[in-house]
């Protein structure tokens, strides 16, 4: 599975932007980017001006960093997005919001997709009834999303939702109850796209 394990603020200085990796903690002036908006590192007030390869790759690894995904997993999801008719920018941003991490996110359940990939990982997600416990796996509209029917799944989804302040895109809808359940309406389109990305950029550099 794969999986960042440095520092992830860095992350955030880096692309430049929140990319909302700790949680509720990035929306408290504790997020590092409120604190330091500037690269990491000692000397970054010597850099000169990013080349223009250096700008398509920054966009492509702030996609990479926002959804926790490696670089073959990636180039995997963008050799799919090819494949299919329409417009491959669109198509690779629907693959990677309906990882199953995403959407567990997006509804509320995990307050980062880190921790959403680790509910699903421990089986604490069912799709449509069955356990499902590949964070990858993609969620089609038609599918039910629901934690699954046992105290500690419950008490650990029903904590996330009382902090989780963000609002439900378009495309999913999510029913609160005893135990809490979403749906996924639709494909995501790209106003469901939580930050901006510029994807001919990255469309561009993966087409070399």
């Amino acid at each position: 599975m794969a999986r960042i394990t440095g520092p992830v603020c860095r992350l955030c200085r880096r692309d430049g932007l929140k990319l909302f990796l700790k949680g509720t903690r990035c929306d408290t002036p504790k997020c590092a980017i409120e604190r330091r908006d500037s690269a990491p590192g000692m000397h970054q007030y010597r850099r000169g001006k990013q080349t223009d390869y250096g700008l398509h790759l920054r966009e492509k690894q702030k996609v990479k960093h926002y959804y926790g995904v490696l670089e073959r997993q990636f180039r995997g999801y963008f050799t799919r997005a090819a494949r299919t008719k329409g417009n491959t920018g669109s198509a690779l941003m629907s693959l990677l919001e309906r990882r199953l991490d995403n959407v567990v996110h997006r509804l509320g359940f995990g307050l980062s997709r880190a921790q959403a990939r680790q509910l699903v990982a421990h089986g604490h997600i069912t799709v449509n009834g069955r356990r499902v416990d590949i964070p990858s796996y993609l969620a089609k509209p038609g599918d039910v999303v629901r934690v699954k029917n046992r105290a500690k799944s419950l008490q650990l989804v029903q904590a996330n939702l009382s902090e989780y302040q963000r609002d439900v895109p378009e495309f999913l809808s999510r029913i609160e109850g005893p135990i809490p359940e979403g749906r996924i309406n639709r494909l995501p389109e790209t106003g469901d796209i939580s930050i901006p990305v510029e994807t001919q950029l990255i469309i561009e550099l993966c087409s070399q």
